[in-house]
Formats: C-alpha cells, structure tokens, sequence
C-alpha cells in the first residue's frame, strides 16, 4: 500500500509524516509525500527533529504531485489545511482521500526550545497517527469503513 502525504510547501509536516510512515510501517507499506506547490527543499529543523528521533532522512526532497503520475497512491492524506481545499490531481484517479490537519511548527515563533518543542509535538501527534493506522485490520475493512477509519484518526 501507497501513502502519500501532501501538503503545499513539502517541507515540514508532509515530510516528517512520510519519515515516521516509513519508520514504522512493515514490509508492503510505504510512505511518500508532495507539495501542491513544493519549496524545492526540506525545513533543516525539519531533518533534525527526525535525526534527534532517529529516523533516517536518506532520500527526503521537496517535490510536486507530478512525481507520482507514473506510480499513483492508494492514500492520499493531507496534512494541512491549505492542501485539503485543493483538488487532488486526476491521476491520482480512485485513490482514497483523507485529512489529518497539523498546525505547521515552523510558524511558531519563541526561542530555540520553544520551536524545538513544537517540532517534537508535531512529531509524536505524527507517530501516533501512523500507529493507528498500522494497526488498521486492512482486510476486513470495506472502502467506506477504510475512509471513516482514516477520517477518525485525524482527530487524533
């Protein structure tokens, strides 16, 4: 199963979402993100609060929705509000729709602990999204039943 994260920039909530997915999720689970309107590059906090985690940033970039023409997801959840107003692209086609909204740590303003404090927040509210959803019984959830599942770990 494809999981894509999206958000606009691709630069903060997106990728540490598709970095814990990753982290977490066994074999036939992977984790991808994008930006509607991608930064071109990743927070440095960003890289540091999944270092400081130890999480692997090997091979985390900023990138649009187009990267994934070829190779659709089966999930496409957004991780800011910006994003969820958006159209998905059409190539994207069936695949399931959801949002998990996340105030962006990178707009908090304060000290050095204090922006370090939200980045950590943001990323164990991350890690508890994608527990739960791990912990989803695939096979024995319809469609709808999937989608009200996913809707409800957004409130998380």
């Amino acid at each position: 199963m494809r999981v894509l994260f999206m958000c606009t920039a691709n630069s903060c909530r997106s990728i540490l979402s598709e970095a814990m997915f990753n982290h977490l999720a066994p074999e036939g689970f992977e984790a991808v993100s994008s930006g509607s309107f991608p930064k071109g590059r990743v927070l440095p906090r960003s890289l540091t609060t999944l270092q400081q985690a130890g999480i692997s940033i090997e091979g985390l970039s900023s990138k649009g929705n187009d990267a994934f023409e070829s190779n659709p997801p089966d999930i496409v959840i957004t991780v800011c509000d910006k994003a969820a107003g958006e159209a998905c692209p059409v190539y994207f086609g069936p695949a399931l729709k959801t949002h998990w909204g996340l105030a962006d740590p990178s707009d908090v303003q304060g000290d050095e602990s204090e922006v370090d404090a939200a980045f950590q927040a943001t990323l164990k509210k991350i890690e508890l999204r994608c527990r739960e959803f791990l912990a989803l019984p695939f096979g024995q959830l319809s469609r709808d039943e999937l989608k009200r599942a996913l809707d409800i770990i957004g409130t998380l």
